[in-house]
């Protein structure tokens, strides 16, 4: 079986050496190579490739903002000069992460790995891994979602508040609302609880857009926003804003 495999790397002599290894790692076909993630993600989107080999700092948006808005995943086989990116989880998980420089024989091994998670269709792996990386890896400083063929690139300091919408979280700004399809919970571990607070189940705001709290049924309370948007206060939330706000 011959696997179809595509590169994303902003440095044009990685990149090189990448496609000298993969000449001569059998059964392999280089279909596409970008050096940016928005050019990456749209040849990703066109070519279907069943393998990708992906920098994770990569110009535009980053490896892992990538994978986030493809629909349909490939294996990737990560490929960067940095050890801080949780790679304990890739070798869990079983798909591989190599620190620049590698050797040929150590790509040739990650591929055969690769190949053999191909041959299973084992595509749900590569979901566990990038949740378990987003959730260890820094703190979110913006949001990447697509809608259609666009992409908004969202600073966190953008964000007016946060809801809940089945699988989708909506993400409210000034510019209108996005969706986003991650749990609740991931923004509450990744936004800096001193600027973003979880007051209900279905609601995180943001705190700087909180102009008052008033009470509106017994014991029952709401925020009201800078742009007049009222936001409902549970009985946990009402003591998770009391200590975000000393």
């Amino acid at each position: 079986m011959n696997i179809r495999v595509v590169i994303v790397e902003d440095e044009p002599l990685a990149q090189e050496i990448l496609e000298e290894y993969l000449v001569e790692i059998p059964g392999l076909q280089l279909v596409g190579k970008f050096y940016n993630g928005y050019d990456g993600l749209k040849g990703i989107q066109e070519l279907a490739p069943d393998l990708l080999l992906l920098d994770i700092n990569l110009p535009k948006i980053s490896g892992f903002e990538l994978l986030e808005l493809l629909d349909a995943p490939p294996q990737v086989i990560f490929v960067t000069a940095y050890d801080t990116y949780a790679v304990k989880a890739f070798e869990v998980h079983a798909l591989d992460y190599l620190l620049k420089p590698f050797t040929k024989e150590r790509l040739k091994t990650a591929v055969e790995k690769a190949r053999e998670r191909i041959a299973l269709k084992d595509m749900q792996n590569l979901e566990r891994v990038t949740q378990d990386v987003q959730i260890d890896s820094e703190p979110l400083e913006r949001v990447v979602v697509k809608t259609g063929a666009k992409i908004d690139l969202i600073p966190v300091g953008d964000i007016h508040y946060l809801r809940a919408e089945d699988d989708y979280v909506g993400i409210h700004t000034a510019k209108g609302r996005f969706l986003k399809l991650k749990p609740m919970k991931y923004f509450e571990v990744k936004l800096d609880a001193s600027i973003f607070c979880r007051v209900h189940r279905s609601f995180m705001v943001n705190l700087s857009q909180v102009i008052r709290i008033e009470p509106y049924e017994k014991e029952r309370y709401r925020l009201i926003l800078r742009s007049g948007i009222e936001v409902p206060v549970s009985k946990s939330g009402r003591l998770r804003l009391k200590n975000a706000l000393g």
